[in-house]
């Protein structure tokens, strides 16, 4: 009955005759580390980890050759094994960048800008569908010289998945390419339903996170061949438009391609800024870094000259706290008026903060969004502005940005960012949170 089922919903579905490589550079930060010492990553027990934290910072990256000896990507340095002997690189995440941007350019020897889309800095998608043709060779082939070409150019390892969508290349990369010898694996529809539909634990497929899958498991799902038994209607229920999405990739299938991935404009736009605190802070001592963080917004609200019609506010806690709220705190409010001044948006922040924080709650995770972007210029002016505060405010911010271009985002900061508990002054000389 569930086999039937499940070949059912194929019948007349169209066949990609599209080609895509999903293409991954293998424990990339570590391997840059590695590469710069004239190491090899496949013997070497390298982390990637800030020494002057503590003993819970997370690895943000290990060698293969720590991995071969069961030590878990990203986690925490604490949970090395005793026993095993390892060097500790420093995070630089500005050299992380130059050689990603190295690794594309090597993309770029062999196909057009318009074929690619970089998903992240280690990863991207291709669509090698008229290059196949042009280099009068098969996929694997043409992933084999760029692997090649990135290895010896950079000292760094890739791997690659290879598959009819977008979706199946990255299943491809992500489940297969790690058990193949040469580091590139290829799915079909036929291969995906053999060797991925009945694959465990379904967090190692793409999109399908702990959350989505715990709430799989409700309905005695563990793997894409169970939601391909479950009824649509139900995973449209329970998901929404999400559970389209999760139909269509438990059969293989993802219409979307790169050219419209390209071509995509968001409908509605933010800005934001989050960060994990590095310690336990009180409710107090979040306050003054929610500020600054509500500052830097500010000013990249500006550099954009955009104005928003909405913020929000989200807070995550650390012991008790944690537990009582187990997804976080916070909100978010309208505007009566888009604005990008200032003060007003610092008052609705900490309104939200505020109305949702207990004063004993000990905090570790901030986030916070300006949202429903609108051109600054389309901003009208309002008769209760007295002394002109909205344009005193964007004056302020647009001098704020010229000094900091010139001279540095510390050169000009709040005295907020003078305080003990405050750490802009730190994360302005950082890229991504980590250092640079």
């Amino acid at each position: 009955m569930v086999a039937n089922r499940l070949w059912n919903r194929r019948e007349g579905e169209a066949v990609s005759d599209k080609t895509y490589l999903c293409i991954d550079l293998k424990s990339f930060y570590a391997s840059v580390e590695c590469a710069d010492r004239g190491l090899d990553p496949f013997t070497t027990n390298l982390v990637v980890a800030d020494p002057e934290r503590s003993a819970n910072t997370i690895c943000l990256a290990i060698t293969p050759a720590l991995k071969a000896r069961g030590v878990r990507n990203r986690c925490r340095v604490r949970d090395i094994p005793p026993g095993i002997d390892y060097l500790t690189a420093v995070p630089r995440m500005r050299r992380y960048m130059e050689v990603s941007t190295e690794v594309v350019k090597i993309y770029l020897r062999f196909v057009s800008h318009d074929d690619m889309h970089v998903y992240s800095v280690d990863e991207s998608f291709i669509d090698v569908t008229p290059y196949l043709s042009l280099y009068r060779c098969d996929a694997r082939t043409l992933a084999r010289r760029m692997i090649d070409a990135v290895r010896r150019d950079t000292g760094i390892t890739a791997t690659a998945g290879i598959g009819p969508n977008l979706f199946l290349a990255k299943v491809a990369l992500d489940v297969c390419a790690k058990h193949a010898p040469d580091g590139i694996a290829e799915l079909d529809e036929e291969s995906f339903r053999r060797e991925i539909w009945f694959h465990q634990p379904i967090t190692d497929i793409w999109g399908i996170g702990r959350g989505i899958a715990r709430r799989l498991e409700r309905y005695g799902v563990r793997d894409l061949a169970g939601v391909c038994a479950l009824r649509p209607a139900t995973l449209r229920r329970e998901f929404g438009k999400n559970g389209e999405l999760l139909i269509d990739h438990a059969w293989g299938l993802e219409p979307a391609t790169i050219a419209q991935i390209h071509a995509y404009r968001p409908k509605g736009s933010s800005v934001g800024n989050g960060q994990v605190l590095m310690r336990d802070y009180t409710a107090a001592e979040a306050r003054t870094v929610l500020k600054e963080m509500v500052v830097d917004t500010v000013l990249r609200l500006a550099s954009e000259g955009k104005a928003c019609t909405g913020v929000s506010v989200g807070v995550g806690f650390s012991g008790s706290y944690a537990e009582r709220y187990a997804g976080g705190a916070g909100g978010s409010a309208r505007l009566a008026q888009a604005t990008g001044a200032e003060p007003d948006l610092m008052s609705a922040c900490l309104a939200i903060y505020d109305a949702h924080v207990e004063p004993s709650a000990l905090v570790r995770r901030l986030q916070v969004a300006f949202t429903g972007l609108v051109p600054a210029q389309a901003v009208q002016p309002s008769l209760f502005d007295e002394g002109g505060r909205a344009e005193h405010a964007a004056r302020a911010a647009q001098a704020a940005l010229a000094v900091r271009g010139r001279f540095g985002a510390n050169a000009l900061l709040k005295g907020t960012s003078l305080l003990p508990e405050a750490n802009a002054r730190e994360r302005h000389e950082q890229v991504g949170g980590h250092r640079a």
